[in-house]
């Protein structure tokens, strides 16, 4: 995927959560909430989150990054760091 604005990376992002778990209502997900802790995200939902991001955005994302993307605000900044210029 090529170097995309934040809205588009965002957009994305939502999409994907919304895949990994249908009951989040895009609308009312604030981009600053810790997706796991306070949407109730499990570990293994989590990590296929991280895994679909990966294959969308075409980027590596090592285990020790994980924690940066805790969150939409988070996962859009790791996104548009990892992007080649």
């Amino acid at each position: 995927m090529s170097t995309q604005d934040a809205t588009a990376i965002e957009k994305v992002v939502i999409d994907t959560l919304v895949e990994i778990a249908p009951d989040i209502d895009p609308a009312e997900l604030e981009p600053g909430v810790d997706l796991r802790q306070d949407l109730d995200i499990d570990s293994m939902d989590f990590l296929n989150f991280i895994i679909r991001l990966h294959e969308r955005f075409a980027i590596e994302i090592p285990e020790e990054d994980y924690p940066r993307l805790s969150t939409v605000d988070g996962c859009v900044d790791y996104i548009r760091a990892k992007q080649p210029a």
